[in-house]
């Protein structure tokens, strides 16, 4: 009766005529998808079963001859198949893991797992930067307007006198690190992987020191610094300053970080600020808004400007002056003034107490109305 068995080579993937190394290949790579140690899949472990008996004929030449010339009827009532698939070899197998770690050194693992160890070792004594500092400071429209120049307070890491950054008594000499053996790095090994993590006791330096008594060993002490900020004109709400290299204090060497400043502007009384631009609202009365009139008005500059109020403005209007508004960052120019024109409408039934002559007022209202024609009471739009 003809075996219902695959073909062993199309267990592996390969063709009849590949050589042994294309074999051995096969097999690792299918070994380390379809493990039961690495793939939790139920159907993973009879998989495994399969690609194992194959590559355990193929890969002896003499049972692969056997194989070739008599298929799968060359091992039958043998029990040899049997010696293949009866146990799974552990991962923790000596024989199993040469193959697996063969296979990963042809990877380049062991070059990536060197670098990152030597990585390490550098990585306790290099340069670094010290931490940034992030501030916020509060401005007045009008300092926005021209800009200004603020003392601010801040408290700071700065690099030890005693021991100038280092953090160690450099007149008490150093020992070797019992933990690292001086490497800066502590290897643990798991499985096929090697994870290397910076020496805790030594920091990563490789070596022990007689810790600076003045900062205690950190290299740095607290300090708290006056620093002066240039704010120039045109800055807005969310507006960041960078100030270099007065942020804390560096280590081994590195530079200190810097301060970011965020702008916040507080409101204003009168004014409102839209970008470049700048709106102030007046109020005019019914005639002035018929007849039109001239009205003066404040500027962020302290300037006082006339703005001519057309005949026939309507409530809500704006009136633009070029060139009193903000200005922008970097550059000469500056936004507009727009100038929102309200009229003041009384009403009649405080008219008595508003004006001396309320009731001769109600009249020539009454008596405007009579002579004003109907406005179009709905307008499309």
């Amino acid at each position: 009766m003809p075996s219902t068995k695959k073909d062993y080579y199309e267990i592996l993937g390969v063709p009849r005529n590949a050589s042994q190394e294309e074999i051995k290949k096969a097999f690792r790579r299918l070994a380390r998808k379809y493990h039961p140690d690495i793939n939790k899949d139920p159907t993973a472990q009879e998989k495994f079963k399969e690609i194992n008996e194959a590559y355990q004929v193929l890969s002896d030449p003499k049972k692969r001859k056997l194989y070739d010339t008599y298929g799968h009827a060359a091992f039958e009532g043998t029990g040899q198949t049997q010696s293949y698939t009866q146990d799974i070899p552990s991962m923790e197998d000596l024989d199993f893991l040469r193959e697996f770690l063969s296979e990963a050194f042809d990877l380049g693992f062991e070059s990536i797992f060197e670098r990152a160890t030597r990585s390490r070792r550098r990585s306790g004594t290099r340069p670094f930067k010290g931490e940034d500092i992030f501030k916020t400071v509060e401005i007045s429209l009008e300092e926005a307007y021209r800009g200004t120049t603020l003392e601010l307070e801040v408290d700071r890491l700065t690099e030890c006198i005693s021991c100038k950054g280092t953090g160690y008594d450099k007149d008490k000499g150093v020992k070797t690190c019992p933990v690292c053996k001086g490497s800066g790095h502590v290897v643990q090994r798991q499985f096929i992987i090697t994870i290397s993590q910076t020496c805790s006791n030594c920091r990563g330096e490789g070596i022990l020191h007689e810790p600076c008594k003045a900062c205690g060993g950190r290299g740095a002490i607290h300090s708290r610094e006056t620093v002066k900020i240039r704010i120039p004109p045109g800055v807005d709400n969310g507006s960041k300053l960078v100030v270099e290299g007065k942020g804390h204090a560096g280590r081994h060497g590195g530079p200190s970080g810097d301060l970011y400043i965020q702008i916040k502007v507080k409101p204003h009384r009168i004014f409102e600020r839209r970008g470049e631009d700048l709106y102030l609202d007046v109020w005019i009365t019914f005639p002035e808004a018929v007849l039109g009139t001239e009205v003066e008005v404040p500027t962020l500059s302290g300037e006082r400007i006339k703005v001519k109020i057309p005949a026939g403005t309507k409530h809500g209007d704006l009136i633009r002056v070029s060139g009193y508004g903000m200005p922008q960052l970097r550059t000469s120019k500056r936004g507009n003034l727009f100038v929102r024109v309200n009229i003041d409408v009384p009403k009649i039934g405080f008219m008595d107490k508003m004006f001396k002559d309320g009731k001769k007022l109600e009249k020539l209202l009454k008596e405007l109305t009579e002579v004003l024609p109907e406005p179009e009471r709905i307008k499309e739009k």
